[in-house]
Order: C-alpha cells, then sequence, then structure tokens
C-alpha cells in the first residue's frame, strides 16, 4: 500500500488519541528531528515527519510492550495506511522485532530517546531555552548516567552507529531540529 496520512490528517490522529500535552511535544520533536534526517539523507520529508509524529500515538492509551506500538498500527492498518508507515513506527521499538534496513527505520530508532535527553537540558538550564542549549552541554549531561536516567542511551549510540553518524554530530542535527520549533516545544 502506499496511502500515507498528510500533515493535517497525522495530527487529527495525534489530536484524537493524545491529550498529554508532554507527550504531545514529544511527538513534535519527533517530527522535526526526522525530517532533518530526511533532508539530511534524501527522505521524502513529509513521509518521515509524519513517521515522527505518529510514532508513540498509542502511548497514552497503551504504555505496555505488550500493546505499544501495536494497537497504533493496527489502527492504522485498518485504516489502510502504507506498510512503510507502519514499518517506521514499529522500528523505534526494540521490541517490535522490525529489521532496521532502510535510513527512515534506523533514523526513528535514533531520534526517539535523544530528543528525551535534548528536553531534559533544557529544562536545566536556568532559562529553561532550548536555544541555550549546545551540542557540549548534551555531551556533559551525556556521561552523567544518573541524570535523565530513563533515557536509553545505548539506544542512541546504535541508532547514529546505523545512520553512520558520529553521536556529537547526531547530537547537533537533532538538536538544530528541536531548537527550529522552540515555541512549538515551550521550550
Amino acid at each position: 500500500m502506499s496511502n500515507w496520512p498528510e500533515r493535517d490528517e497525522a495530527q487529527r490522529i495525534l489530536d484524537e488519541w493524545v491529550s498529554n500535552k508532554n507527550l504531545k511535544k514529544h511527538a513534535y520533536a519527533v517530527e522535526a528531528a526526522m525530517r532533518a534526517y530526511a533532508s539530511r539523507l534524501g527522505g521524502d520529508t513529509e513521509k518521515w515527519g509524519v513517521v515522527g509524529l505518529l510514532h508513540d500515538f498509542d502511548y497514552e492509551k497503551y504504555s505496555d510492550l505488550e500493546s505499544h506500538p501495536f494497537k497504533g498500527v493496527e489502527y492504522l492498518k485498518d485504516k489502510g495506511y502504507a506498510d512503510g508507515l507502519i514499518e517506521g513506527i514499529l522500528a523505534h521499538a526494540d521490541h517490535a522485532g522490525v529489521n532496521r534496513d532502510t535510513d527512515l527505520k534506523k533514523a526513528i530508532y535514533a531520534v526517539d530517546e535523544l530528543t528525551g535527553l535534548i528536553v531534559a537540558v533544557a529544562l536545566m538550564r536556568p532559562s529553561k531555552k532550548i536555544a541555550d542549549v549546545t551540542v557540549e552541554s548534551v555531551m556533559k549531561k551525556w556521561k552523567e548516567k544518573s541524570f535523565a536516567a530513563g533515557v536509553d542511551r545505548k539506544m542512541i549510540e546504535t541508532g547514529a552507529a546505523e545512520l553512520g553518524v558520529p553521536l556529537e554530530e547526531h547530537v547537533g542535527i537533532v538538536l538544530k531540529a528541536m531548537q527550529g520549533i522552540a515555541e512549538k516545544l515551550g521550550l
């Protein structure tokens, strides 16, 4: 199937399923990072962005590993959306068992956790502004395992390596993308 939701339709799905404002902000951050990687790697920015926007849309209702992201992709399959969208969303979760054999799948895996770390670093700044975050400040906090302990750093490292992007460069790409939507993130 080649039916992908347009950005407006993806936003409608997100709004229908997600009421938590921080989960929505996470979706916007991952969307921005995915668009940045699509531009860098010659992907379709609209499609990659939609994967980022929808990757966790079922998480508020189904956060357990048996259900997330499976319930969400079931809904999208029932709506007739493309296998590429489905596989892209599944690729962000190791437990889904999807082979990350495309740049899109590698990118969603690489950026998901990193956006959370960057937000945590921004919130530690006196200004609480992402504009004041640097790659260096993220890398400094990276080394502090107790900081944002829930962030899977191994997943980020693996994702960056699969993309063939050095870790600090990867952080820079995602940070710049997020800085570009600072207002939407409330940062």
